[in-house]
């Protein structure tokens, strides 16, 4: 028998997963564009901004080269190298003799905390407008990139906004408006932007584990009137502005309704793919990771470590005293962490903790080292259970 025929109009068809994308420009996530001025002048006021921002901020800066002369390659790209890397004494510099992609730009600024472009070569999601009488016709040229001014600096012998700009800037008087020579103004707006452009910091607790060597589920242990996972839950909800049970796919269902969770997109990888997971969903907050297995964690550990949180770091983590190496499961992960986890995993490893050693962390000293705590086994929970009641007697 003839099988029916079925139609898939284009409708139907979706070619791509709707995954939620990160909020960055042609750079990163803060980036504006500078127009409006010779080159020099864009330089020299990135340079100000930038001496200013980078002893809190990771700063960057896009521009194109001047030379209008034909330049032979540098080094061995001359002879057919496609990449060249030079340590030098103070610096790297990688030269690459191929095309970079719109992606492969946003992978090499993805550290950044702001991106500050020469906007008379290059583009950017925010700009900066200065009006300068010598550049009247460049600007022109450039009102379709005027997507969205956030800033306008009159030059020297420039006393207005140009009738044009102001004819393409529907809202021009909303802007703030300073002269170039305004240094400590302009320095004041960025630093402002940057201030107000700190992600969000949402919860996760990793409840989604076997616990294999326990013997049952760690996260239902009922240590402070409640399973565990739920009062973990509940204590994020202090610092994070929404909390998460991370779980497999088969749990969701088992979990008290009234807890969200996050089930794992990238399975069999243990932590590292409940984080993954939790970036999946939202790439544009920061995360702050509790495993359920920590039964000595409180509120004033979880204080210590948002107050000292770094947001121009991958992670703010404790120091676990007993290997000297970073916590990952009682950490908060910055959305900067997303690309360099998946980078770890394409490289064949999927340990939180390798990341967080090799790369730009804040390491925290913990108040207590015992509330790092974490239990695994049978004979461990029985010593915290009578820690914790000497501790509840000594309370009374």
């Amino acid at each position: 028998m003839k099988k029916p025929e079925v139609s898939v109009t284009l409708k139907d068809h979706k070619k791509h997963a709707a995954l939620a994308k990160p909020s960055t420009g042609n750079f990163g996530r803060n980036e504006w564009a500078i127009v409006g001025a010779p080159c020099v002048n864009i330089k020299l006021l990135a340079n100000d901004v930038i001496q200013a921002l980078s002893p809190k901020y990771k700063c960057a800066y896009v521009d194109a080269s001047h030379n209008d002369e034909v330049v032979s390659l540098p080094g061995r790209l001359a002879a057919g190298a496609y990449l060249e890397y030079v340590d030098q004494q103070n610096h790297h510099q990688f030269n690459y003799n191929t095309q970079l992609s719109p992606a492969d730009l946003k992978q090499n600024f993805s550290d950044a905390d702001m991106v500050l472009v020469n906007g008379n070569h290059q583009q950017a999601k925010a700009q900066v407008v200065i009006i300068h009488p010598n550049k009247v016709a460049s600007l022109q040229k450039r009102l379709d990139q005027l997507t969205n001014v956030q800033l306008i600096l009159l030059a020297e012998g420039a006393d207005d906004v140009f009738d044009f700009v102001k004819e393409t800037l529907i809202n021009w008087q909303q802007i703030p408006l300073y002269r170039l020579s305004e240094t400590d103004k302009i320095i004041a707006f960025f630093a402002e932007k940057m201030e107000l452009s700190k992600p969000p910091l949402k919860g996760l607790v990793l409840a989604g584990g076997q616990s294999l060597r326990m013997g049952h589920d760690k996260g239902a242990v009922n240590w402070h009137g409640t399973e565990q996972r739920y009062y973990l839950a509940d204590l994020l909800g202090s610092f994070c502005s929404e909390v998460y049970l991370s779980c497999r796919a088969e749990q969701a269902q088992t979990f008290d309704s009234q807890y969200q969770t996050v089930e794992d997109t990238f399975t069999g990888l243990g932590p590292f793919g409940a984080i993954l997971s939790a970036f999946r969903k939202d790439p544009n907050s920061a995360w702050l990771v509790v495993a359920c297995d920590l039964p000595l964690l409180d509120r004033l550990a979880l204080q210590y470590l948002v107050d000292n949180r770094d947001t121009s770091a991958v992670a703010t983590a404790y120091k676990n005293e007993t290997e000297g190496f970073p916590e990952p499961l009682i950490t908060i992960w910055e959305p900067r962490a997303y690309p360099r986890l998946l980078n770890y995993l394409s490289q064949g490893y999927s340990c939180p903790r390798k990341v967080l050693i090799n790369s730009d962390i804040k390491l925290l000293q913990a108040l207590d080292s015992k509330a790092l705590t974490n239990v695994n086994t049978p004979e461990e929970l029985e010593e915290i259970k009578e820690q914790l009641k000497i501790k509840n007697i000594s309370m009374q």
